[in-house]
């Protein structure tokens, strides 16, 4: 199962192209994927490593003019958006947790954060268009 998620990500990728300025300023839907995930948790050392060894989701979607997160389980609904040229600021809550995602404009690129009063998680990736 986890080779079909590969694949599909691989495709997509192969068919987005160069992303051009208006990929990745909320209008279009996008598919990201984590490839760096470290989880902290007070008195005790933070773990880096590949996102699922975390237990962080391989691929989310991120449908912003719905105002939605889309993971293979559930989806959430974004509460607050901060746009700027740079970047889009994302934030919500999902099962005890508050988590905030940052998308690059220009790149694609993805960093977030998920936290609740036991632990942090931390994620890097990036995005591509639908």
């Amino acid at each position: 199962m986890k080779l079909f998620y590969i694949l599909i990500l691989f495709i997509a990728f192969l068919g987005a192209g160069p992303a051009s300025a208006g990929d990745f300023d909320g209008s279009k839907l996008l598919i990201c994927a984590p490839v760096e995930a470290i989880d902290c948790a007070p008195g005790e050392m933070c773990k880096k490593g590949a996102p699922a060894d975390v237990g962080v989701q391989a691929f989310i979607r991120i449908d912003i003019a719905k105002m939605v997160v889309i993971g293979p389980k559930r989806t959430t609904p974004i509460v607050s958006i901060e746009k700027s040229e740079q970047q889009i600021l994302l934030q919500g809550t999902e099962l005890g947790s508050a988590w905030t995602l940052a998308l690059d404009q220009v790149s694609g690129e993805l960093s977030g954060s998920l936290v609740n009063r036991e632990e942090v998680f931390v994620i890097f990736g990036s995005c591509t268009p639908l």
